[in-house]
């Protein structure tokens, strides 16, 4: 008989799931143990595996798409089995109620529209678990221009990032659904690309989701109408690679982005010894600190001009303003000692492979003392605070278009190598909007630096649900007092942001004199 997979609550706070990948397709064949999917929750993503033998029936959340909990996942069944009535809502399966809404296939066939041989529709895909509409930043091909999968053809603007959009399909552009600079919900009508002079007049009069549509060259298999899934964005670290889950789960816990592995198992799988034996390349720990410019704007005198505000920046907005009103903000600040920061800093340097910055040095200081004060690594959730179990270092990050929080997950197991080639690489690929949606989710603290920039002291606002943000300055030499004489020191400002609801003041104090210690006193790091 068939089994109902259900979307399973993977956290405490997990309300839906988000299916980052799918391992398994329609017609696969499965065994218990195995990997069926990657789930994306509120604080991680998380293979999850089956625990039936048959064959996948139906699928029911798209890969990039969300859905709540306990509601259907997959179906796993014998090949060929009739299972309209689980769809139907009649049936409870394994002990889950599968939902009275889902139409059966009748209803469905009844209302779907028919796509012809070769044609594809493209769907505005949801790149984020907040993604409400994308914006239609620009289009890279043009309604009559040949399309190779592969081919990037639209740049999509969502509230967290503008990413490019590459076409798993080879055609011609046929439809542009959505305008240039314009917004559509997700699920609605992207592109269709298909034969030239194919006639779509049925498809783009109806308005439909490519979940409405049915294929017909193809003939419903067990009665049921399986949904195309949509184009991924373009990153090589989305592409589907060989690992077995145990490296995969040491390489995040490591920090260690797995497309930079090699694999050493069976038809270069990724296995357990290649995360044990990585080192990180002279490439990835070559620079010493990334800085990326601030935006140039052209004014020409005498001349005002307007700037449409981009949906990033609309919603960069939207989220300060909420923060800034909502948290009651007050500021710690104190100014260090880094002349013991930078003998540290030289000698690790001098070690064979080993570049780092100083602010590498933070964001692992800033690690230890959120372990040592777990209050600081907390959430304000209305009637209770969330005190997180992981530490996930978000690092500012200012990109054209405004400023990205990408996320250092499990920041405190990770060493300064894996701390300074993880930044490296999120702020590279953030500048050329590489970003995956999950890697700018779950942090539990925050910490903007400007010092590059030659700022002694500022304060931030709050990236919530953080209920805290750190303000790093410049290293500035200048006289100091030491032992009763005035000599010539290296001292950096640092400002800590905290939400009073969630932080007291001495709460606050005592993470900062953590913080302190552990910068003034680099060997306390390893004790």
């Amino acid at each position: 008989m068939a089994e109902v997979v259900t979307m399973p609550r993977l956290s405490d706070t997990m309300t839906e799931g988000k299916v980052a990948k799918w391992h398994k397709k329609l017609g696969d064949s499965v065994k218990e143990g195995d990997i069926l999917a990657e789930i994306e929750t509120d604080k991680a993503v998380q293979d999850f595996e089956t625990e039936w033998s048959g064959t996948i029936l139906y699928i029911g959340v798209n890969e990039g798409d969300a859905a709540p909990v306990d509601s259907i996942l997959t179906i796993i069944g014998k090949e060929g089995e009739d299972i309209s009535t689980l769809l139907g809502g009649n049936t409870n399966v394994a002990t889950t109620t599968v939902p009275e809404n889902i139409p059966s296939i009748t209803q469905t066939a009844e209302k779907s529209i028919e796509i012809p041989s070769g044609v594809e529709v493209i769907n505005m895909p949801r790149l984020s678990d907040t993604m409400t509409e994308g914006k239609v930043a620009k289009w890279n091909k043009n309604v009559g221009d040949t399309v190779k999968e592969g081919d990037i053809i639209a740049e999509i603007e969502t509230d967290k990032a503008v990413q490019d959009f590459e076409s798993e399909f080879t055609g011609v552009l046929l439809y542009q659904g959505v305008k240039e600079t314009d917004a559509a919900p997700v699920d609605s009508i992207l592109a269709i690309i298909g034969p030239a002079g194919t006639d779509i007049a049925a498809i783009v009069s109806g308005g439909g989701k490519i979940s409405e549509a049915i294929k017909s060259e193809k003939p419903l298999e067990n009665k049921i109408s399986v949904p195309t899934n949509t184009p991924t964005i373009s990153t090589t670290s989305i592409e589907r690679l060989a690992i077995s889950p145990l490296a995969k789960k040491m390489a995040q816990d490591k920090g260690i982005d797995v497309s930079s592995l090699k694999g050493s198992g069976e038809n270069g799988r990724i296995v357990k010894k290649d995360v044990e034996t990585y080192t990180p390349s002279d490439k990835a720990v070559s620079e010493t600190k990334t800085v990326i410019s601030p935006v140039v704007m052209n004014v020409t005198t005498g001349e005002t001009t307007e700037t449409i505000n981009s949906q990033m920046r609309n919603v960069i907005a939207k989220r300060l303003a909420e923060s800034k009103f909502s948290a009651p903000h007050y500021y710690l600040m104190v100014e260090i000692s880094m002349d013991k920061a930078i003998e540290a800093r030289k000698v690790i340097n001098n070690l064979p492979d080993t570049k780092i910055s100083f602010n590498d040095m933070v964001i692992k200081a800033v690690a230890m003392a959120l372990r040592k004060h777990p209050q600081v690594n907390s959430s304000w959730a209305g009637d209770k605070i969330i005190h997180h179990g992981d530490i996930n270092v978000g690092v500012a990050v200012t990109v054209p278009d405004g400023l990205v929080v990408p996320v250092l997950k499990n920041t405190d197991y990770m060493n300064y190598n894996q701390i300074s080639a993880s930044v490296k690489d999120l702020a590279s690929r953030a500048k050329n909007k590489q970003l995956k949606a999950n890697e700018m989710e779950g942090s539990t603290f925050s910490v903007s630096n400007l010092g590059m920039f030659g700022i002694e002291t500022f304060t931030s606002i709050i990236n919530q649900p953080n209920s805290a943000i750190l303000s790093v300055g410049a290293i500035v030499e200048k006289p100091v007092v030491k032992e009763g004489q005035i000599v010539v020191g290296n001292t950096m400002k640092l400002s800590l942001a905290c939400d009073h609801r969630v932080i007291d003041g001495a709460t606050g104090a005592a993470f900062l004199q953590s913080l302190r210690l552990y910068l003034e006193q680099p060997l306390s790091l390893l004790l």
